[in-house]
């Protein structure tokens, strides 16, 4: 879909559809939604005095002018109360008023900029929200098939304050960024473990390098073994798809810049191992490479706004898999630090292709280090599916940075405890650690297994809940939903702030 920025009055844009908004409470509508309703003779206040549109968020009417207006439809969208609306406001009330104007059949769409008028956005921010919010909204997964025909084609934002556009304009650059590395993130997570395979992750991964000018690594087992990776390769025995280690780097050789590494779980599909999962739902295991996923997005967005940063992108990506060659329960692994680690669960094999990535981090010299996974059906327990992520961290200000940003996305993380007690639960009798401290405070334990590879500012965001939708809601379509992408983005873009 192309975006475009305008100057000019919403009334008079000739398009076959125009977006306006309201909040609640509002009786007589003012700036371009009274403009409009001006035009309409007043029927937006009829509307509103009928009792049919109260501004409530997400709640769309539309009405027809009957060449009153150049347009041929009107759509007026609810904002709800005035004093909570924020950019979080702005996303919903984009993917609602767009995914109408999809359903009724538009092509060429011009909106306002919710926002940027009544509710003093930075103009710049509430474009930023309302292309991500449109776009979003209106993803679906493809499966290779061309719905163009059935597509919106155009949406333009008009301002009637030209001194404003050059702000827009920019905020329609990061947006359309960002949500194009979401749309990637949901694609790859979508698709059939036997596509998104690690070799497919990897050809994504070298597309994204080709297209930024990053440089890749892609190593595989021989590549892997030479760097004593044994709890990445232990996951990998049992795999029938050859594994693959990701490292995208954007900015490489810059040594004036400081240094994040983002490391994404990329297990393709997860049986559970020799330690087999039910098979209730099973299907949906295809997720747990969200993590990674996420990386890759963020990473291509951080090459389309080139950010004035080192960033290394790593994914661990391997199926897990219970054939013959498969690790088994009571197997005692060496990870690429030294550190032996007992097999309690070969369905806790998450955790070990991440130290083996945490490990990899290390010689990048990083001023922080994120790691994201579907780790840990605890963290749903702990939290509630599709709240928020646990976020667990050695460094304050990396915590509060993420913690701002999670807000500011509304991708949010909760603070969980790093406590030492938890090393108790995985003390080993022959090995240095155990890979899984039981039922009971999993969610902790596996954090801190994560903690014995990192010597550096760390967080590690435990996104189970977050990765996989049962069904749509506001600008997240069942399915895939892509978190993460735009969370290490906002991280990535106020690093400096």
């Amino acid at each position: 879909m192309k975006i475009v920025v305008a100057s000019g009055a919403i009334q008079e844009t000739a398009v076959d559809t125009l977006i306006v908004n309201l909040f609640a409470g509002v009786e007589t509508p003012a700036g371009a939604t009274g403009a409009v309703d001006g035009a309409l003779d007043g029927a937006i206040r009829e509307l509103i005095a009928g009792g049919d549109f109260a501004g409530k968020a997400g709640e769309v009417a539309v009405l027809y002018p009957r060449q009153a207006l150049p347009a041929r439809r009107v759509l007026v969208v609810g904002l709800g109360q005035q004093e909570q609306f924020d950019l979080e406001g702005v996303r919903k009330a984009a993917a609602s008023a767009m995914r109408r104007a999809g359903e009724l059949g538009a092509r060429q769409v011009a909106t306002i900029v919710h926002g940027a008028g009544a509710a003093s956005l930075a103009p710049a921010e509430a474009a930023q929200a309302l292309v991500e919010g449109s776009l979003l909204g209106l993803y679906r997964y493809r499966n290779g098939k061309d719905t163009s025909d059935r597509e919106i084609e155009c949406l333009t934002l008009v301002e009637y304050d030209a001194s404003k556009l050059e702000q827009l304009e920019a905020g329609v650059s990061i947006g359309k960024a960002v949500a194009g590395g979401v749309y990637l993130s949901r694609d790859l997570v979508n698709m059939p473990a036997n596509i998104a395979t690690p070799t497919r992750l990897a050809q994504a991964a070298r597309e994204i390098a080709q297209e930024n000018g990053f440089s890749v690594q892609v190593g595989d087992r021989e590549w892997a073994a030479e760097r004593h990776m044994g709890a990445f390769l232990a996951v990998a025995q049992g795999a029938g798809e050859p594994p693959r280690f990701i490292v995208l780097e954007h900015n490489a050789g810059r040594q004036d810049l400081d240094t994040v590494v983002l490391v994404g779980k990329g297990i393709t599909f997860d049986t559970g191992g020799i330690s087999l999962k039910p098979k209730a739902r099973l299907w949906r295991l295809k997720s747990d490479m969200a993590g990674a996923a996420a990386v890759l997005g963020a990473m291509q967005v951080v090459g389309k706004l080139d950010l004035p940063l080192h960033v290394i992108g790593i994914a661990p990506c391997t199926e897990n898999m219970p054939d013959a060659n498969a690790y088994r329960p009571g197997d005692v692994i060496t990870a690429s630090n030294g550190k032996t680690i007992e097999i309690i669960s070969t369905d806790a094999e998450g955790r070990m292709v991440l130290a083996d990535g945490l490990v990899y981090s290390k010689q990048f010299a990083p001023k922080a280090v994120i790691d994201l996974a579907t780790l840990t059906g605890s963290s749903v327990i702990a939290l509630g599916r599709g709240m928020a992520a646990g976020l667990f961290s050695n460094d304050e200000f990396l915590q509060k940075k993420l913690l701002a940003s999670g807000e500011r996305t509304h991708e949010r993380l909760w603070p969980m405890p790093l406590w030492d007690d938890y090393k108790n639960a995985i003390a080993s009798d022959v090995a240095d650690m155990k890979n899984s401290g039981g039922q009971f405070g999993g969610v902790g334990t596996s954090a801190v297994f994560l903690k014995q590879f990192i010597d550096f500012p760390w967080a590690h965001i435990d996104m189970a809940a977050m990765a996989y939708s049962d069904q749509s809601s506001a600008y997240t379509t069942a399915g895939a939903t892509g978190f993460g992408v735009r969370l290490l983005v906002e991280f990535l873009r106020s690093w400096g702030t």
